[in-house]
């Protein structure tokens, strides 16, 4: 939950996990702010319990991001604050996998400074990110959005950019991400020693299979042709 090394980010499927979601007052992760947190905890792939709340950021909301996620200062002004919000959201997160959309460049930098900031660690959950996850296993797509992925397996978009029904929503489609997996209508080769997809490189002597995870996992397998 909290250590000194963020967790590895993995792609595959997993049927224990945490999808959540941030609402926030902009896109930079160094100095905007959480408005909204949600998640859900699923077991076996069905959602158990489901966490939500507004967050109080202690500072106006730009009109820019209320247009996207219809929150509204009004809404938050007697909504806990951050300091109050973050320990009991890593309370519900616990030790689980974190599932999310587009978290590796945005989500999780929001979660690693609230970390930094409260009790001076990071977040050690290993996370999937769907946004990752769909380029393996729908390469045909143009758009991979949230709502475009939603779209391709007729999945509901109604009320998305509020962060329980994005959950809601990206719980659905890493299932059907999933069963691509599963049913085997994707080859994924996984990396032995980390659990990170295996991509294929050009080295000094040709092609090679070189883990995703580079640098922190060097690990490396030759191409066999035969």
């Amino acid at each position: 939950m909290l250590g000194m090394n963020c967790g590895k980010r993995m792609e595959k499927y997993v049927p224990d996990y945490v999808v959540f979601d941030l609402e926030t007052t902009g896109v930079s992760a160094a100095s905007d702010e959480i408005i909204e947190i949600s998640g859900l905890k699923v077991v076996k792939g069905k959602v158990e319990e489901e966490f939500s709340t507004l967050v109080n950021p202690l500072r106006p909301i730009p009109y820019s991001a209320s247009m996207v996620n219809g929150i509204t200062d009004e809404m938050v002004a007697e909504a806990p604050t951050l300091e109050k919000v973050f320990p009991e959201f890593l309370n519900f997160a616990g030790n689980s996998v974190l599932i999310g959309h587009n978290i590796h460049t945005f989500d999780l930098k929001f979660l690693y400074r609230a970390a930094g900031h409260f009790y001076g660690k990071t977040l050690d959950n290993d996370y999937i990110d769907t946004l990752i996850l769909s380029k393996i296993c729908l390469p045909q797509l143009a758009r991979r959005r949230l709502v475009d992925l939603a779209a391709y397996y007729h999945i509901s978009a109604e009320g998305a950019h509020r962060a329980l029904n994005d959950c809601y929503m990206n719980q659905q489609v890493f299932e059907a991400l999933g069963k691509e997996i599963q049913t085997g209508n994707v080859k994924i080769k996984i990396c032995p020693r980390c659990g990170q997809v295996m991509q294929k490189r050009n080295g000094r002597y040709g092609e090679f299979w070189g883990c995703s995870g580079y640098p922190r996992c060097r690990y490396t397998e030759n191409i066999s042709y035969r």
